[in-house]
């Protein structure tokens, strides 16, 4: 395939996992920001939307997967090795939702590690201020809620996470415009 189709999947992979998201908040009025993880969508017992959920993560991150091992690798070599890794997490995390309790966390929490440490090496391999400035979004945000300054449920914190996927689409809209990343 051409090198341009790879890069639409580092543009649909997020795209996917905020729609699948939202849609999941949408049609799940329970939810609480001060109470709940986002995981708890992906609830296959308790959640009415677990399917849009889980399935949201699961394809997002097999379009990430597809868009690291292939035009991603070309242009930022370590960076895509980490997100090959924190893309193959998301999977995970769909796979053992929040039924499967400690097994879940022993995924979530990697996940998050390695989504920041892909930002980190994407801040260094190509210096770029975008990643660094979402790297730093997110290093506040748990950290807020880590001090629990803030009456939040982990859902926050795990949501603005997320905002990393940004400069990973930046990347791919950059690649697929053929311009340098």
């Amino acid at each position: 395939m051409e090198e341009r189709v790879y890069a639409l999947f580092g543009v649909f992979g997020p795209m996917l996992l905020y729609v699948s998201i939202a849609m999941s908040l949408v049609l799940y009025p329970r939810f609480s920001w001060e109470s709940n993880a986002l995981s708890d969508l992906g609830h296959a017992a308790d959640s009415n939307v677990a399917s849009i959920f889980n399935l949201g993560l699961l394809l997002a991150g097999f379009f990430l997967m597809i868009y690291a091992a292939t035009v991603f690798r070309k242009h930022a070599k370590y960076s895509s090795l980490c997100l090959l890794v924190s893309t193959f997490l998301v999977q995970l995390l769909a796979a053992f939702n929040e039924v499967y309790g400690s097994l879940h966390y022993a995924v979530a929490v990697p996940h998050f590690v390695m989504l920041s440490l892909t930002s980190i090496v994407y801040t260094i391999e190509k210096r770029s201020a975008v990643a660094l400035i979402t790297f730093i979004i997110v290093l506040g945000s748990w950290t807020l809620y880590g001090l629990n300054i803030f009456n939040i449920g982990i859902a926050v914190p795990e949501t603005i996470s997320k905002i990393v996927v940004s400069w990973i689409m930046i990347s791919a809209i950059k690649i697929y415009t053929n311009k340098s990343t």
